[in-house]
C-alpha cells in the first residue's frame, strides 16, 4: 500500500505510546514458560507479537484473548511440544532469536523455526554458537541463515562474551539458561536493552547483573503471575521526531517506557537541542525489577548536529533511522559510527535510509558502520521505498510532514508489524 504525506502546518494534541514490542514479546515466551497461568495486561497486538502467540500455542500453551490483555496457560520450561509443522515467525527478528533459548531444553524434541524473505536473510549463527556450546544441536542454512532447525538437549551452564552488544542474543541466552545445571554468565561490550533480566527478576529468577555481566542460575520454574507492558519508546520516537520537526508543533504522549536502556533516542535529541521533557530514568548499576514510565512533553525546536558514539548504538539502535532524519533539519553535520548492526535488520537500513533521504533531498552518505549527515535546511520532498521496513515506512511518513513538498511512501503498511495505528494516530495530530 502506498501512501503520500502532505507537509503539515503543527501537530498538537495527546496520544497514548503503544504496547511495547519488545517487552510484548519476552512476555508472551515467559508466559509460555510458565506453569502457572500469566496475565499480560495491554500486550500489542500486531503482526509481529501475533507471530508470537501463534508460535506458544504451536508449542503447546493457552492463549486466551480479553481485549488489549491476555491470559497464557504455559506449558512449563522443559515441557514445550514438539509440533509437526515448521514453527512459522513471519518478520519477527526478536521471535526468531529469542525463541531458539527455550527450545532448546526440551530434551529429545526437534523444531524448525521458518519466516517470510526477509527473516531469511537475517543471521541466526549469533545464537547457533552460545547454544551450542551449552550442548544443543542447531543447524541453519548455510550455516548462517533461516530455516533453523533446534534439537533439545541437557543443558550445560557456560560463560559467554559477545563480541557485539545484542538484547535478543543476550535474551536468548539467559532463556536457555534457566534449564541449565549451573550459573550461566553472559558478557557484553556495551550495555544493550535489560528487559530479559527484569522480567526474570520478577518472575522469581536468581540474576545478577555486574557492570556488562548478568548471571542466571538455573531455576525449576517460573512464578511471573502478571505483566503490565507500557508504551513503545521506540514506536513513541516517530511522535516525538515529527512533533520536534513540524513547525508548531507541540505534543503530549503519554505512559512510553522510559527504562535507561531505551531512551538512547532522547538522549541523543536532548544534546541536538531538541525539547523532550519527561522524567527518564537515570543509569544505575543495579538491576530493577519494574519498567520507569513518563509521559513526554515534545515542541519544535531548532536542532544541532551531533555524533552518535558506537557505545551509545546499542541503545537507540531502532532509531537510528530518525536521528538520520533529525540530521536533515540539523545545523551542521550528524555522524552515527558503529551502527553496522543496521545491515541485518528488516532491511538494509543503512543504505534503505542513505538512498531514502537522499531522494528526498538529503545531503547524506553512508560510511561502512554508520551515515554522515550535513543539514541542508530540510527536505524538498519525493517518495520513498519502505522495502517491507516498519521503520523505514514510519520514517518516510514523518519526513513527509516535515519536507517542503510532502513525501509517497511505497509499502507504507509495513508500518503495521509494530505499530497499527500509526496513520491514524498521524492524522488525528494533525487535525
Amino acid at each position: 500500500m502506498n501512501m503520500r504525506f502532505e507537509p503539515a502546518r503543527g501537530l498538537s494534541g495527546e496520544l497514548r505510546a503503544p504496547a511495547d514490542k519488545s517487552i510484548s514479546h519476552r512476555a508472551a515466551l515467559l508466559g509460555a514458560m510458565s506453569s502457572e497461568p500469566v496475565r499480560i495486561e495491554r500486550y500489542l497486538h500486531a503482526a509481529d507479537t501475533t507471530s508470537t502467540l501463534d508460535a506458544v500455542r504451536a508449542l503447546g500453551a493457552l492463549v486466551e484473548v480479553h481485549g488489549e490483555d491476555l491470559v497464557i496457560r504455559g506449558t512449563g520450561l522443559r515441557d514445550a511440544r514438539e509440533p509437526e509443522e515448521p514453527i512459522d515467525v513471519g518478520n519477527a527478528g526478536t521471535l526468531m532469536r529469542l525463541l531458539p533459548g527455550w527450545l532448546a531444553a526440551q530434551e529429545g524434541r526437534s523444531f524448525t523455526l521458518d519466516g517470510d524473505e526477509s527473516i531469511r536473510r537475517r543471521p541466526v549463527d549469533r545464537i547457533a554458537e552460545p547454544l551450542a556450546h551449552m550442548g544443543a544441536e542447531l543447524h541453519a542454512r548455510d550455516g548462517r541463515f533461516p530455516p533453523l532447525v533446534v534439537r533439545g538437549a541437557r543443558l550445560r551452564a557456560i560463560s559467554y562474551e559477545l563480541e557485539v552488544a545484542s538484547a535478543q542474543v543476550k535474551s536468548c541466552i539467559l532463556l536457555a539458561a534457566l534449564a541449565a545445571d549451573g550459573a550461566t554468565t553472559v558478557g557484553e561490550p556495551a550495555r544493550s536493552r535489560d528487559h530479559t533480566e527484569r522480567m526474570l527478576l520478577r518472575a522469581g529468577v536468581a540474576i545478577h547483573r555486574n557492570g556488562r555481566h548478568v548471571t542466571v542460575v538455573n531455576t525449576d520454574e517460573l512464578a511471573l503471575e502478571r505483566v503490565t507492558i507500557p508504551g513503545d519508546p521506540s514506536s513513541a520516537a516517530f511522535l516525538v521526531a515529527a512533533g520536534v520537526l513540524v513547525p508548531g508543533s507541540r505534543l503530549l504522549i503519554g505512559d512510553v517506557g522510559v527504562n535507561w536502556t531505551r531512551t538512547g533516542f532522547l538522549r541523543i535529541l536532548r544534546r541536538m537541542q531538541g525539547i523532550v521533557l519527561g522524567d527518564l530514568e537515570d543509569e544505575t548499576g543495579e538491576l530493577a525489577p519494574e519498567e520507569p514510565v513518563s509521559d513526554l512533553d515534545v515542541a519544535h525546536c531548532a536542532l544541532e548536529g551531533t555524533v552518535v558514539e558506537p557505545e551509545e548504538v546499542p541503545l537507540a539502535i531502532d532509531e537510528l533511522p530518525l536521528v538520520a532524519l533529525l540530521g536533515c533539519f540539523a545545523e551542521g553535520e550528524t555522524v552515527v559510527r558503529g551502527a553496522q548492526e543496521l545491515r541485518v535488520k528488516e532491511s538494509d537500513r543503512i543504505a534503505g535510509v542513505v538512498n531514502g533521504l537522499r531522494g528526498l533531498g538529503a545531503d547524506i552518505e553512508a560510511t561502512h558502520d554508520g551515515f554522515a549527515v550535513r543539514g541542508a535546511g530540510g527536505l524538498r520532498g519525493g517518495s520513498i521505498d519502505a522495502h517491507g521496513d516498519h521503520r523505514m515506512a514510519m520514517m518516510g511518513a514523518v519526513a513527509g510532514l516535515a519536507s517542503r513538498e510532502g513525501v509517497e511512501v511505497i509499502g507504507m503498511d509495513a508500518a503495521t508489524v509494530s505499530y497499527p495505528g500509526f496513520v491514524e494516530d498521524l492524522a488525528r495530530l494533525c487535525s
